[in-house]
């Protein structure tokens, strides 16, 4: 609770800082901010499990917490310049930001559905908002109307899929929902609908297909700093309240809701890494890129143990830090080429070696090769399925891996074998720093994963 409140608070303070025209001060303010928040976190860790009524702070919660809010620190380091050249009232993205921030939280660690849809819609305001903030941008409104629409849409499917289990079991509340399971002799019929209405409207928050026909565009018409925001900590934050509602709640009934699911987790592979092969720009490949990803991290609801969740940790925190370097790069080579074509890499590796070298490491991530955290987090996902007998699922997702070998090797073609423009790309220190720390991050995980493989 107190992570929330801080947050919050913060946020409340960087508005009032804008409205006196304190621009220099936002971004202290809001760093300052989220490392309290951090340190109550690491303060709460391996505590006993404590309620709040309709929330609850255990492990799992404190540590997707933690991933969120270290991974929305970096972003924060990235605006340097570069909400400027975007609005005169910047205090509005940050703030924005940081309430989608609490909303995340509230996401990762409800335990009453209530709860869920309320962190879930603070969150999701937010991003509207923030999509199509460029006011004068056609693209980004385009965006915002569309995220709105087939939000609103999701929305609806969540909601009824909530008031049909509670018609079934007279509670919000997860431990009542998984108790009703493991006792009732018959289950109510409305709960099965109610189950597979809440897959849809989680699975539309996520990105996961068929349900993903508003993510491409969305990415691509938003500003690329809130692009970045909403493919690496919103994703994780939607997981783990994926992961909480149906690997908790949900489990005794894992039988009925893992075909369906299976059906998601196949279409999301095929259509998000065949569809990023024919991208010719760098920011919708990544869009269809992160629609693929979600389909490895729903691998870990197919077979259910009790390293469900530590797996989800491990691939979030890959393809979160992974996909940071990617968009800071593509912000820092837009600035410059003012377009985010795949031509526009061509020849960085001469232009800014330190650079091109991150963004190999990133992709290196994303297509999963050893001795980075992606490896480890597809071979978690897969060796979890292939203690049962879904082999024929795990060699699917190999090959639709081998597949995105092509679109991320692409970039690093163009980087390092292609000639470009002559012209230096220089990067600022506050973008070396996010630069170098999520590389460290994606090599440590990768060589030394039990940093974090235990921790839930």
């Amino acid at each position: 609770m107190n992570i929330i409140i801080t947050i919050s608070i913060t946020a409340f303070i960087v508005l009032y800082a804008g409205l006196f025209k304190a621009n220099k001060a936002l971004l202290p303010l809001t760093v300052v901010g989220l490392l309290t928040a951090l340190g109550f976190t690491f303060c709460a860790w391996n505590g006993n499990a404590v309620h709040f009524g309709m929330m609850q702070t255990d492990n799992f919660a404190l540590a997707f917490s933690g991933i969120c809010i270290i991974g929305t620190l970096l972003i924060f380091l990235l605006t340097q310049n570069y909400f400027h050249a975007k609005s005169d009232n910047i205090a509005e993205y940050y703030t924005l930001i940081l309430f989608a921030l609490a909303g995340m939280i509230m996401m990762v660690s409800y335990k009453n559905m209530a709860m869920l849809f309320v962190g879930l819609e603070i969150m999701s305001v937010s991003l509207y908002i923030l999509a199509g903030i460029r006011k004068k941008d056609f693209a980004s409104n385009e965006a915002s109307l569309k995220y709105f629409l087939m939000g609103a849409f999701s929305t609806g499917f969540l909601l009824f899929g909530i008031t049909l289990i509670y018609g079934a079991t007279g509670s919000f509340d997860l431990d009542r929902i998984q108790a009703y399971l493991v006792n009732s002799q018959t289950i109510s019929p409305i709960f099965y609908p109610g189950v597979i209405l809440m897959m849809i409207g989680l699975s539309f928050k996520v990105g996961a297909a068929p349900f993903h026909f508003w993510t491409p565009d969305v990415y691509e018409g938003a500003p690329s700093l809130i692009t970045t925001f909403m493919s690496t900590v919103v994703k994780t934050a939607g997981f783990a309240a994926f992961l909480r509602l149906f690997a908790g709640a949900l489990a005794p009934l894992h039988d009925f809701w893992v075909a369906p699911l299976m059906v998601i987790v196949c279409l999301t592979l095929f259509i998000g890494n065949v569809t990023a092969l024919f991208q010719k720009n760098f920011k919708r490949m990544l869009a269809y890129s992160s629609i693929s990803h979600a389909g490895y991290l729903l691998f870990s609801l197919i077979v259910l143990t009790k390293n469900s969740g530590n797996n989800v940790l491990v691939y979030a925190a890959a393809y979160t830090f992974a996909s940071i370097i990617a968009f800071a790069v593509l912000i820092l080579v837009k600035q410059k080429t003012g377009s985010d074509s795949f031509e526009s890499f061509n020849g960085l590796a001469k232009r800014n070696p330190l650079v091109a070298l991150c963004l190999t490491v990133a992709m290196l991530s994303l297509a999963g090769i050893p001795l980075t955290a992606g490896f480890i987090g597809k071979y978690l996902m897969f060796l979890n399925v292939m203690t049962e007998y879904k082999t024929l699922l795990v060699a699917f997702a190999i090959l639709n891996a081998l597949v995105g070998f092509y679109y991320y090797f692409r970039v690093i073609v163009a980087m390092w074998f292609k000639d470009g423009a002559e012209t230096e790309l220089s990067a600022p220190a506050q973008y070396k720093v996010v630069l170098l720390v999520s590389v460290a991050i994606t090599l440590v995980l990768g060589i030394y994963p039990a940093i974090i493989l235990n921790l839930i």
